[in-house]
């Protein structure tokens, strides 16, 4: 896949938020997953498709209702993709609130080998 194909994908999947079954088709093995910070119940950095997998699953796990999103258009320079999601949800225990970051993905050989979130 080039790296437009993969953009339009990964969006798409994310839109119908299908993010596991976006990891699993789109991302490498080695991927590598990046935080703008480390938090109680999450590292900053976590390597590895099992790993983020079971990153968010955690996260599903902490959250009560989603109310609605939107994934931007992606923008695509050379190998690098990028684009702004919005979460409406509401965590457990906590009030609803909005979630707003920039995704940014490298690819290589057809693969994503890494995700950065910016908020």
């Amino acid at each position: 896949m080039t790296t437009q194909q993969i953009a339009d994908r990964l969006a798409d999947l994310c839109r119908q938020g299908k993010f596991e079954d976006a990891q699993k088709e789109l991302y490498a093995n080695d991927v590598v997953s990046l935080e703008p910070y480390a938090s109680p119940d999450f590292d900053k950095e976590t390597k590895g498709l099992d790993a983020i997998i079971e990153k968010g699953k955690k996260f599903n796990s902490m959250v009560e209702e989603v109310h609605g999103g939107s994934v931007s258009e992606p923008l695509i320079v050379n190998n690098t993709i990028a684009f702004v999601m919005n979460m409406d949800m509401t965590m457990k225990g906590k009030e609803r609130s909005s979630m707003n970051e920039l995704c940014v993905y490298q690819v290589k050989d057809g693969k994503i080998v890494s995700e950065q979130f910016f908020m």
